[in-house]
């Protein structure tokens, strides 16, 4: 039997998932082999070359939006997965308190110290080798600290009373010298080849100088030595290079019959400002479908621009609208939205996290290759 070729409007209506008052249909995956009768799914190359697109919304240097179209779910969750949780970065990973007189504890403090984004050469961050840290079964076995794999930083501060303040001054910043230390004050020590890689604005640095850390009174003091070392989000949070790393399916709304008059501002409403847009219908409008006629030059709804919607199924809820309107999301259109912490910019993120993904299924290949033998 020769096989089916289906029609593209079938293949449009298989990309979408449908978007119901209170259900979600039309979910899995059917781009596979045998599950179509008479037609052929298997994945190809030159296929997919075909189908991939990348189109970017938005590319600042801390913020990117673009959208992957093309891709499966479940390459588009590994991004996101890899983004969050093993592109590797540099935080504060030991703290070492010579002084701390303020009303922080030791550990409170070092908490809030580990969580500070930094900044600085990406280059450098590149060239820094792995610490391993010592374990139970191996104490002896971590690494010593050097110049390829720990950065020092330092906080020393001291609050005093400021002599030239105003006697009925009531600002405590103005009132003492260091009342509020803030992530400012942390400063960088380079040693070895770090001053090759780490110099001027490419210096290690936190990313929002403005962080308040701690509020000190006369008298009280802090001397720490930080070391930063290199990890992955996986291990802890702090070294997550992204604030968030997210994806949405492109929404699809498809008006059915016609909604026209008060009806139609009614369900512009429904969504966000700019999806829907009023347009008054035409003569032509009435010619081609005869639920126009009559109504020439009242307002009639149309769908102006589908990505700003959130797909809230507010339209969905009133009557006067069921049997009109359609919503559903593209299956293989994810919107991507990357918002980085300062040390790496939004659209290198996304880079790294493709060669994790390459450099994981190499080794896949590898494992493979070595249980054939």
């Amino acid at each position: 039997m020769a096989p089916l070729v289906a029609s593209q409007e079938e293949l449009e209506r298989r990309r979408l998932v449908s978007i119901n008052p209170e259900t979600v249909s039309n979910i899995p995956s059917t781009d596979f082999p045998g599950h179509w009768p008479g037609e052929s799914h298997e994945w190809a190359l030159d296929k997919f070359k075909e189908g991939f697109k990348v189109e970017f919304h938005q590319n600042e240097r801390f913020e990117a939006s673009f959208s992957l179209i093309g891709l499966d779910a479940s390459i588009a969750n590994a991004f996101r997965r890899i983004l969050m949780a093993e592109v590797p970065s540099i935080a504060i990973e030991f703290v070492f308190v010579h002084n701390n007189t303020s009303v922080i504890q030791d550990e409170v403090l070092a908490q809030r110290l580990g969580l500070i984004p930094l900044k600085g050469s990406v280059d450098g961050i590149s060239w820094m080798s792995w610490f391993k840290k010592p374990t139970e079964d191996d104490p002896e076995g971590g690494s010593t600290p050097s110049d390829y794999n720990t950065i020092v930083l330092r906080l020393d501060a001291e609050c005093t009373k400021n002599p030239d303040a105003d006697p009925n001054e009531t600002d405590p910043r103005k009132l003492y010298n260091n009342a509020h230390i803030y992530a400012k004050d942390i400063t960088f020590h380079p040693v070895g080849r770090q001053e090759q890689y780490f110099s001027g604005d490419n210096a290690i640095q936190p990313v929002n100088p403005d962080i308040l850390v701690a509020k000190l009174r006369p008298g009280q003091k802090l001397d720490m030595e930080l070391h930063c070392i290199k990890g992955i989000g996986a291990d802890h949070a702090k070294f997550s290079p992204v604030a968030t790393a997210t994806y949405r399916l492109l929404p699809d709304i498809q008006i059915q019959r016609p909604i026209i008059g008060d009806d139609a501002k009614k369900f512009a409403k429904c969504f966000p400002r700019g999806v829907i847009g009023l347009e008054p219908v035409t003569r032509e409008d009435a010619q081609k479908n005869s639920e126009y006629e009559g109504h020439e030059g009242e307002m009639k709804a149309v769908v102006r621009d589908a990505f700003k919607d959130t797909v809230s199924r507010e339209c969905l809820r009133h009557d006067e609208f069921q049997g009109k309107v359609k919503l559903g999301r593209v299956r293989d259109h994810f919107i991507f939205n990357i918002e980085s912490t300062g040390q790496f910019e939004s659209d290198y993120l996304f880079l790294e996290s493709v060669k994790v993904l390459k450099l994981k299924c190499a080794r896949w290949k590898r494992g493979l290759a070595d249980i054939a033998r």
